[in-house]
């Protein structure tokens, strides 16, 4: 067999070994987030709070308590998390917001939030509704709308230079 044959077929196993650790690695961790769910369902509780501030900042300038601080696993320390400051209960506290609530989440208003410690899960308005943020469009959408927006002006310009020799 050819050295080239050789090597391919050790970097097709390595390659192998690798997915299937992924998939087992991936099935541990999901069934940590799990269990992490189900003990954050049984502790939520309901409260109402104002919202003060919200920010994308690292953990060590969160202003979370140090414990929290600490728990974190070291190479999510750098990572920027989704940070609300709000006077809940009588006292201003710094929680950490879902991703995917982060968005809808109202400055300077209002709002009844589901938490569980120092993390929030769901967040609803207690007057009106809360305002959805507009969808970012991918970068096609993007692309295809500035493809329109010249074809459009290279429509426009043909027609104007037409109407000009027609004179």
């Amino acid at each position: 067999m050819p050295v080239f044959a050789i090597v391919l077929l050790i970097i097709l196993a390595a390659l192998v070994a690798l997915l299937i650790f992924l998939y087992f690695w991936g099935k541990k961790l999901q069934k940590r987030q799990d269990e992490s769910r189900e003990k954050m369902e049984e502790t939520k509780q309901s409260v109402q709070m104002l919202v003060i501030d919200k920010k994308m900042l690292p953990i060590k300038s969160s202003g979370l308590p140090q414990a929290a601080i600490d728990q974190t696993p070291k190479y999510l320390r750098r990572s920027k998390l989704p940070i609300v400051k709000a006077r809940c209960q009588g006292k201003i506290m710094t929680f950490i917001a879902d991703s995917n609530i982060y968005p809808i989440i109202p400055v300077k208003k209002e709002v009844k939030a589901t938490i569980s410690g120092l993390y929030i899960m769901d967040v609803r308005a207690i007057r009106g509704q809360l305002e959805q943020p507009p969808k970012k469009k991918k970068w096609y959408q993007k692309l295809s709308r500035k493809a329109d927006e010249a074809r459009k002006e290279l429509d426009s310009s043909k027609s104007s230079k037409g109407k000009v020799k027609k004179r």
